[in-house]
């Protein structure tokens, strides 16, 4: 049977049809968050090789943007977008909170969504002409591992509650140390056990995640279920970067 906080988890973080029940405690969804992104790497990493198969390197790079955003109906990109159009556009924490909120995109939003998703493109483009499938997983994985630091680091930046809160108000150090044990057990082999690879892609997560924490809690006092989603957003081309560099 599948643990309760996995089945959370993979509700939480994708569309995936997932039988038994939640966890009683949402926060114990934490535990596997990296394992659930591991999941979604490899689906969206057999979406790139498929393209691949046809010799059309620009639509297999397609398929695993496009891939990422049905898999998660777009949980991340529109934290990514709500997170630009409060952090440039409002000018206090309560302005930038409340812009946050509402559910209608603004032009910074755009903006950050069209540089990101640009972004994911051309370095799925170099990463998919090395055939590196690897760091398609890796980059996807990490990216929803860095949530689990951010949420039992950094408060929750809403007085009133939100959709996240139940995340980060209830995880602890317990959460952080069993997510990232796992991490590194999927890191080594998804990079073939081999040290400099993992250490490279490593450092690129704790790079966005650290930027990303620290620009938040500077301009919200914590974190929020949009900064976790930009986090992850932003990890995802953190690492894929440094694997586009590394075959450069």
């Amino acid at each position: 049977m599948m643990p309760r906080g996995l089945v959370t988890a993979l509700r939480t973080l994708s569309i995936l049809p997932v039988p038994g029940r939640d966890a009683e405690r949402f926060s114990d969804s934490l535990y596997w968050f990296p394992f659930a992104g591991f999941l979604l790497g490899v689906l969206q990493a057999a979406l790139g090789y498929t393209g691949n198969t046809f010799g059309w390197p620009e639509l297999s790079a397609l398929l695993v943007v496009l891939g990422g955003i049905a898999l998660t109906r777009g949980l991340h990109a529109d934290g990514l977008a709500d997170f630009a159009d409060g952090f440039w556009g409002g000018k206090t924490r309560e302005a930038a909170l409340r812009i946050m909120k509402d559910p209608q995109v603004g032009s910074f939003g755009v903006l950050a969504l069209v540089a990101v998703m640009g972004m994911k493109w051309v370095l799925l483009l170099q990463l998919l002409h090395h055939d590196a499938f690897n760091w398609i997983v890796a980059g996807i994985m990490l990216s929803r591992w860095i949530q689990v630091p951010l949420a039992v680091l950094l408060p929750y930046a809403r007085k009133e509650g939100g959709t996240a809160a139940s995340f980060v108000e209830g995880s602890k150090r317990e959460h952080l140390v069993f997510a990232t044990i796992i991490m590194f057990l999927l890191l080594f082999s998804i990079m073939g056990f081999q040290p400099f690879l993992a250490l490279l892609a490593g450092v690129a997560t704790l790079l966005a995640g650290t930027i990303t924490g620290f620009a938040a809690n500077r301009k919200l006092g914590g974190v929020t279920g949009d900064v976790l989603g930009a986090a992850s957003e932003l990890t995802e081309v953190a690492v894929w970067f440094a694997g586009a560099l590394f075959f450069r």
